[in-house]
């Protein structure tokens, strides 16, 4: 078989979850989306770097969080200055809009965004994307104790929120 065939649907398949994971990340859609596709032009660019035989997933989930760490750092410095163009989309925004689940969706993605960065990305490959402890805790470069602990303070935070109804 092909070894480009096989990157490519490959890269295709997880773009669902790297979206999401991109969400988790930016929590912003727009972003999300310019995230998923920064991640998928560096991965085209540097497939000769991804070894064939090893998790495709895993790799992409890396390079999507060192670009986001950049783009964090880069609006940290432009953030002192302006405020963010997307602060201007939420004017007028009833969030009590849509259907049971979108409303569900929009009480976890709140008490998503409520949760320390570090919390939430470890709650995303796990508890959202399905990763295990050791898979997650080598995507973010951390000791699997460190992923654990930072599971279970993010998972009871966001119990505690929804116990107090995301107040």
């Amino acid at each position: 078989m092909d070894p480009d065939l096989s990157f490519e649907s490959e890269l295709t398949q997880t773009l669902p979850r790297l979206r999401r994971f991109a969400h988790a990340l930016s929590r912003e859609s727009a972003d999300a989306d310019d995230l998923t596709q920064m991640t998928v032009e560096r991965a085209l660019r540097a497939r000769a770097q991804w070894q064939e035989g090893t998790r495709l997933d895993s790799w992409l989930y890396k390079i999507m969080r060192n670009l986001w760490i950049d783009t964090v750092r880069s609006r940290g410095r432009k953030a002192i200055f302006e405020a963010p163009p997307e602060a201007a989309e939420t004017i007028g925004h009833d969030p009590r809009s849509g259907i049971d689940a979108g409303i569900d969706l929009q009480r976890v993605m709140a008490a998503m965004e409520r949760l320390p960065d570090e919390q939430r990305e470890v709650v995303a490959l796990i508890l959202i994307e399905g990763f295990g402890y050791r898979e997650a805790a080598e995507m973010l470069d951390l000791p699997i104790g460190t992923v654990s602990s930072r599971l279970v303070r993010g998972r009871n935070a966001l119990l505690a929120m929804f116990d107090g109804n995301l107040k």
